[in-house]
């Protein structure tokens, strides 16, 4: 098929093949993916509404056994710079969290070898109880399968258990590039495609909603990263279990695999992010919200995005560990984010996790 065509079949509201979306990344320029995607975005937003939340990501522990060679955050067990949180240092991020007006924490971390279910029920059970207002937004697919294994009970066991104690929605965490030729090179340890999925799929059959990730610009090759979209298509059409997609570049400074890595390659440019937010947008023809990210290309970069495809600006973040520890340091706020949609042309809304809009809290 022409690139013509394909870009017709786009705008007349029909779902592309693989074949064809990798024609249309390939042939097409960065304007005509963001056209495009700006098109299937007003398909499920027309209102002229962009919308942002206000979380925090809490990470419990950074100690880690599964060697990911992509991470520069984790710490294996016995490091100095290892740590479990105690509460009393959680609580305090929540309540600097409540007094900014935030409404989730975003809460994952490391697959620490002695920290089994109970534990982070019992620390959910303890934030539900101390702050019932707030959304847990926790444990990635690749946790909840470390869980299932070092209890040696099933995933579907591990999600009811961490629901039953104030659970309320899974991150897309822990996805990168969902092939396995890809895993094996960066998180050999780590949850297989399949078993991601299937914990997405268990989380659907419970009741939970999630969201899904990409991260890109590493060992994958183009049909790698569209065989990742159409995984997560293909389970959407399944289930509609993911409320959104956020797409963001591999940081490479201060990882594993950086000096090696960097001999031979750099890192995704801000033009190629975009091109990829575009796409995603297109070929994801059933996800209804996707998400521009600020945490790796700044807020200038994520503001370009909402005009090519993305509906939602992320979050105000009141702490980012992951990322920040391989170098990349892009910070924002409240203030900021809302400017900067109002100057792209559109309307700030706060929302939660289920796209759901928030009236700010009065000062």
């Amino acid at each position: 098929m022409s690139l013509e065509r394909t870009i017709n079949k786009v705008l007349d509201g029909e779902r592309l093949t693989f074949d064809e979306g990798l024609t249309l990344y390939q042939e097409a320029e960065l304007t005509t993916l963001g056209m495009l995607g700006d098109a299937v975005r007003r398909r499920f937003h027309d209102d002229g509404v962009v919308t942002y939340i206000i979380d925090r990501n809490v990470n419990p522990t950074n100690v880690c056994i599964t060697d990911c060679t992509f991470c520069a955050f984790y710490r294996r067990p016995g490091d100095s710079e290892a740590y479990v949180l105690p509460r009393e240092v959680i609580y305090k991020k929540i309540d600097e969290l409540r007094d900014a007006g935030g409404v989730q924490v975003l809460l994952q971390g490391g697959h620490h070898h002695e920290l089994k279910t109970a534990w982070f029920a019992e620390l959910f059970r303890d934030l539900k109880e101390h702050y019932p207002w707030l959304w847990i937004h926790g444990m990635s697919p690749p946790e909840i399968v470390h869980l299932s294994h070092i209890d040696k009970q099933p995933v579907k066991w591990v999600i009811q258990e961490l629901m039953d104690a104030g659970l309320d929605s899974i991150p897309g965490g822990g996805a990168e590039i969902l092939v396995d030729r890809v895993r094996d090179v960066i998180a050999r340890k780590k949850a297989t495609t399949d078993e991601w999925l299937d914990v997405m799929r268990d989380a659907c059959e419970l009741g939970l909603r999630t969201t899904a990730t990409m991260m890109f610009g590493h060992v994958e090759t183009l049909p790698e990263r569209i065989e990742h979209l159409e995984r997560l298509r293909q389970l959407q059409d399944e289930c509609g279990v993911f409320t959104a997609f956020i797409p963001w570049t591999f940081q490479p400074d201060h990882t594993p695999m950086a000096d090696e890595w960097l001999q031979t390659n750099k890192k995704a440019t801000s033009h190629e992010y975009l091109r990829m937010l575009a796409f995603s947008r297109i070929y994801l023809d059933n996800f209804e919200n996707v998400q521009s990210s600020w945490v790796t290309q700044g807020v200038k970069v994520c503001q370009v995005g909402v005009g090519i495809g993305a509906n939602d600006f992320g979050s105000a973040m009141l702490e980012e560990n992951v990322v920040s520890s391989a170098g990349c340091d892009n910070m924002t706020s409240i203030d900021q984010i809302e400017r900067h949609i109002v100057d792209a042309g559109f309307t700030p809304r706060r929302r939660n996790m289920l796209y759901e809009l928030l009236e700010p809290v009065p000062a």
